[in-house]
Formats: C-alpha cells, structure tokens, sequence
C-alpha cells in the first residue's frame, strides 16, 4: 500500500486492489459498503475507495506503529501485558465482526501481517480483501479442512 497526507497531519493508507475476483460491480461496491458501515475501535476503518474500471483502491485510516508482526518479532519485544491488551483486541474486533455487525462479516485471513497498530498500540483487524459477507439472517455451513499429510 501507499501512504498519502491529506493535509499536514492527516495520514491515509491507500491500498491497491490487483486481482479482483470475478464479481460483478454491483457485488464489489457492495462489499466494501459493508465494509464501510463497520465501526469499531479494533477495526481499522476504511474511509473510502475509488471504482474506475480497472483501478480499485480502498482508502484508509493510517496507521502509525505498523503491524503486530514487526512489533512482536521486532529488535523491543512487548512485554507480557501489552501480548494480552493487544490479544483481547483482536477477539474483541473478530467478535464484533461474527456477532455485532448488521452484515456478517467472516475475515478468512487473521495473521500478524493483517493486524495494524495505532499511535496507543491498539489492536486494529485490517485487510478485508479475503472478507466472506453473510446476510443476517445467514449462517456460515461449510467447512472444508486443507492441509498437507
């Protein structure tokens, strides 16, 4: 992703969509309305996107202190405590996502690299490209198991 300023001390992350899957237009900007009517403080917020033919890009809130993958493999590891802070955020945002949102919204790829921090160390779930919506009134009923033996 890129990141721009707005102005002198708004920051935006401007993610670029390479492979969109076969979807019509209709189910794309539905998605990622669904995706933007979700707000929660261990989300990060998607403020935006732009839809011109071949150029998707989602727009949002930056994020100042990276990924949980190079703040926990990083030279200063956190302690203890701040692992526990930032773990309960991430199943506070994985549950407002399963339960709390009016569209389901399954994320389908929670890994350090798609967790963001924000300036207090928060937790924030990030990179809904892989996201599965369901409906309301929906229930996710298969489950296929992959692996290597």
């Amino acid at each position: 992703g890129t990141i721009s300023s707005l102005s002198s001390t708004n920051y935006v992350a401007i993610k670029k969509l390479d492979k969109v899957a076969q979807e019509s237009e209709k189910e794309f900007k539905a998605e990622v309305s669904a995706i933007a009517r979700t707000h929660h403080k261990n989300l990060v917020r998607l403020l935006g996107f732009c839809d011109e033919g071949a150029n998707k890009l989602l727009v949002y809130e930056f994020m100042s202190n990276g990924t949980l993958a190079s703040f926990l493999f990083g030279i200063s590891r956190p302690d203890w405590n701040k692992r526990i802070q930032i773990a309960f955020g991430i199943a506070r945002g994985i549950m407002y996502l399963h339960e709390e949102c009016s569209t389901q919204i399954i994320h389908c790829d929670i890994k350090p690299h798609n967790i963001l921090l924000d300036d207090s160390f928060t937790a924030r779930i990030s990179d809904f490209g892989l996201a599965k919506l369901l409906l309301s009134d929906q229930t996710l009923t298969h489950t296929v198991i992959r692996g290597t033996r």
